[in-house]
Order: structure tokens, then sequence, then C-alpha cells
């Protein structure tokens, strides 16, 4: 075939002729990276082709807009092929503000796209970017799509009621029916098990042809770590993790050596562990805090739909059978709360978890408090009430509620985890009690006379947790991601001391870096 040194561009089974003479070419997949069959000059060849050398290319493009915990969106581009990693919506943005960078795919053909777990700020333009990518299929686990679709549903409810409020033209940014549409598209695959980026299978120990497998994260139900390999070169996106156990999930599972490349969240970078806290000894806190509250009044524990709420009533069911709380204490959620622990009781078997089997509906009974009754229900006494949203953001049940519970000695008002400092969550934990605090700029400012306290029970791993695992893991390099920029130049300075060997990447919004 040198002799003939045609320069031929072909496809495959196509047919070609060099000099006049006709013969059938196919370019067919072996152990090699293809190989090339023809009938060429009277004779059967099989060559294969010889393997890639060099570096096999790898680039990332941070799709988010600023540096911080936002509309999280990632390209990935590895062993020739372009993927989405994650498409999420900015909580405190609107319109297109919310939206990922998603001008940056044009020129792009992506064909799949990934998604790591169903928080608002990993999935929520999901839609939007599928519509900017009509052939692309979704990768997840199944959790995360029952889950995804009930997060989705509910954002467009939400997007439809601010439309109302304040007149916003191009809300919602996606409908019901384009949701229901697009799902059909989503494909679920199991946690450990290799695929190649088509979603085929692969041999276990399979890294050369470009692939990915989902690693249990330890976040929320359903939640992964996503390992990208091509060439025998390995990739991990951690997305959110936790390497400590809650309630109901357990630690997550991850690679421990063998990875090139890390991403990485920064979440908590800012936020220091207390010297000597124990998720036990933070339960155990929280319990007797419940108790005194309880006995003076009701408390109001705001709470994410997703994730907090479960894993709050998972804890408050334990309390009751330790006997720190009474068994008959009446416990209210909301009603996207009920839906998604509909879908946390029917994984109870099937998902890395503590407690297995256990359903959190029918063990911890709780009331379901409609958003149409809450402005004029009075508040029961002696009741716990977990309520999203965690952030207490304006028009929902925890803002609405709080503002009773603010003005009464007696209640109390329990937080369990992080508050954004411009929320109404955060405007709150930063006033005195005495002083007054503003939770929605169309009521007017609440008297703070409440009782309120603080527990750590965040589904995000400790700064201190996550610096062992890339100083352990010692990667080639780490790209710091989903974090405000404090807490990414906390990690950025200890990895300059821990791995001074290591190559450290904070992405800027927009930027194309060479992984290779």
């Amino acid at each position: 075939m040198n002799n003939a040194s045609p320069n031929l561009c072909l496809a495959l089974g196509s047919r070609a002729s060099v000099e006049g003479r006709k013969f059938a070419i196919t370019l067919f997949k072996s152990s090699a990276p293809f190989a090339l069959q023809t009938t060429a000059f009277g004779a059967y060849w099989q060559i294969p082709f010889p393997p890639r050398t060099g570096p096999t290319l790898m680039r990332f493009v941070n799709l988010t807009r600023n540096i911080e915990i936002g509309a999280n969106a990632y390209l990935l581009e590895i062993g020739g092929k372009s993927v989405v990693i994650d498409s999420g919506m900015h909580p405190k943005e609107e319109g297109d503000s919310a939206l990922p960078r998603l001008d940056l795919l044009d020129g792009h053909h992506v064909e799949t796209i990934f998604l790591s777990h169903a928080h608002l700020d990993h999935v929520g333009s999901l839609p939007v970017t599928t519509r900017r990518l009509p052939n692309s299929r979704v990768f997840m686990t199944e959790p995360t799509a029952s889950l995804a679709d009930a997060i989705l549903h509910n954002s467009v409810n939400v997007m439809g009621r601010k439309k109302e409020a304040h007149d916003l033209p191009n809300y919602p940014l996606f409908t019901h029916r384009e949701t229901d549409h697009q799902e059909h598209s989503w494909i679920s695959f199991p946690l450990e098990h290799p695929y190649t980026l088509e979603g085929e299978n692969l041999p276990v120990d399979e890294l050369n042809t470009p692939g990915f497998r989902f690693h249990h994260a330890g976040h929320i139900l359903g939640a992964v770590s996503i390992e990208f390999f091509a060439d025998g070169k390995r990739l991990l996106y951690t997305s959110d993790v936790n390497f400590d156990d809650q309630t109901i999930m357990s630690a997550a599972q991850l690679p421990r050596d063998g990875i090139d490349t890390l991403i990485i969240e920064t979440t908590r970078g800012d936020n220091p562990t207390p010297e000597g806290w124990t998720r036990k000894s933070e339960e155990r806190r929280f319990a007797e805090a419940l108790a005194a509250g309880l006995e003076r009044g009701s408390v109001l524990v705001p709470v994410f739909a997703l994730g907090k709420t479960q894993e709050v009533l998972a804890m408050v069911h334990d309390f009751r059978a330790q006997q720190w709380l009474p068994r008959e204490l009446d416990i209210y959620i909301g009603g996207l709360s009920t839906k998604i622990s509909t879908i946390y009781d029917r994984y109870a078997n099937q998902q890395p978890r503590q407690l297995p089997g256990f359903q959190v509906l029918p063990k911890v009974a709780p009331r379901v408090l409609s958003g149409r009754t809450v402005g004029n229900a009075p508040i029961r006494e002696h009741c716990l009430y977990a309520i999203s949203s965690g952030m207490m953001t304006e028009n929902t049940l925890s803002n609405v509620l709080a503002r009773r519970f603010l003005q009464q000695e007696r209640h109390s008002i329990f937080f369990v985890g992080y508050s954004d400092p411009q929320s109404p969550a955060g405007r709150l934990r930063a006033v005195p009690r005495g002083g007054t605090v503003e939770l929605d700029p169309e009521h007017p400012d609440i008297p703070k006379r409440c009782d309120e306290q603080n527990f750590n029970f965040s589904a995000h791993a400790t700064r201190e947790s996550l610096l062992n695992y890339i100083v352990s893991l010692n990667p080639r390099q780490v790209l710091l991601v989903h974090g405000d920029q404090p807490a990414i130049n906390w990690f950025q300075q200890q990895l300059q001391t821990a791995a001074p060997h290591m190559k450290v990447i904070i992405p800027q919004p927009g930027e194309s870096i060479d992984l290779s």
C-alpha cells in the first residue's frame, strides 16, 4: 500500500479506486485504535493503524460566569470527544444571568451531558442546555434522574410565580412540557462500572478507550463523582462530595490513586472545622437544644427540600428512639420535601447509605404544611417545623414562618448548615437578639426576639478532609472549582506548602485550559 501511497479520506465501509483499480476499503475497530481492511491489488489486506503517540488532548473550559458557587457547568474535551459536566442555575440570579455561559459551547460537537447530582446549582439549567444541544444524551444515576425530574418541575413553578410577581419577560426559562420531552434522552448508569462516552460497556480495567465511571460521592441521594479516562490517563471530577458519614448518606467512595488530573470542589475552604468537632457530639448538642426549645415553644429549622430535610428527619427519628425527644412530637415539612422524601424512600435499599431500608415518611410520619394555608395558619405550640428553603429565600415557607417565629421569645430558629451572608437566613444570623432583620424587602423589618442557634451538618466535605484527599491522591494537577474566592485561596495557599510539586489551577470563567 505504501507504493500506491494515495491521500484518501475514507468513511467506514467506503469504496475507493487508485490508478483505475477499484477495491473495497473498510475501517473497523480492533485492538489498535482502527485497522484498515482492503482487497486492493488482488490480495486481501488487514493493516492495523499505528497506535496514537504523544499526549492525549484533554481540555477544560469553565462555563460559570464568576468564581463562586452558582450555575455550575464545565466543558471537557477528552479523547476527541466534547462533553458537558453539570448544568446548573444560579440560585441568586434571574434570567440569562442565572445560566452558565452556554455560548461557549458554539463550535463544539457535544453528544453527552453528565449530571453529578440533582441540586439546582448543578441541574437547574439542563432544559436550556439540552435545547441548545438537541441531539445530546444526558447521563446520570437513576436516583438523580428521579430527583432531577422533581427539582426541574418545581423550578418551572417557581419561575412562573416570579414572572407574575416581578413581570419577568423571559420566564419561565423552560416549561413542564419541554422538561418531560427532554427526559427521553436521559440515561441512567450504575456505580463503579466503566462505559464509553457513548454509554457502551467496557472491561473493568479498560482505561485506553475514552470513557467514564461513576463513584459514590456521599453528598445526597444519587450524587456521584465522575471519573473520565482515555489512553491510560485518568481525570476525576468530584462535584459536591462528603468524606464523612451523615445520618442517611454514607461517606464518599473515591479512587485513592492513579488520578492524573483532579477537579475538586472548595465549598468550605473559608470555614475551618471547630477543634474537637465530631458529628456525634454535634447531633447530641442538636438533640439537647431541640428538647429545650420544644419544651418552651416551637422550633423552626430552615432546610433544603433535597438532602437536608431527609437528614434532619432521620436524626429526629434517632433522637426519638434514644428518648431524647418525645415520640408524640408533631413534625411539619413542605410539599416539595414530601415529594423528595418519597424518592428517598423508593431507593432505600438501592444506594450506598447508612440505615439501609430506612424509609423517612413511614418512620417519621411528618405532617405536610401547605403553602396556600401557611400565611394564615397559627404556629402550633411544641412542634418542629423542618421547612424549606434553607436560605429562607423570599416567598418560601421558611421565610413566611420566620416572620412570626422571630417575634416570640419562646420560639426558636435553628440553622443546620451554611447560609449565604446575603440571603435572608444569612442576614438573620448576623443580627443579635434584640435587633431587627429584613427578611423580605417588601415587608417591614422584624425584631429578633426568638432564640437562634447554629449547628454544623453540612453535606459538603470539611476543608481539612478535602485537603488531605488532594495530598494523599497526589495528582499531577488539581483544578479548584465550586467555591468563593476566599475558599479557593485557602486551598491554593495550603497546597503550596503541602504539595509544592503539584500544579494548582484556578479556572477563570470562559478560560480554556490544556490538561494534556
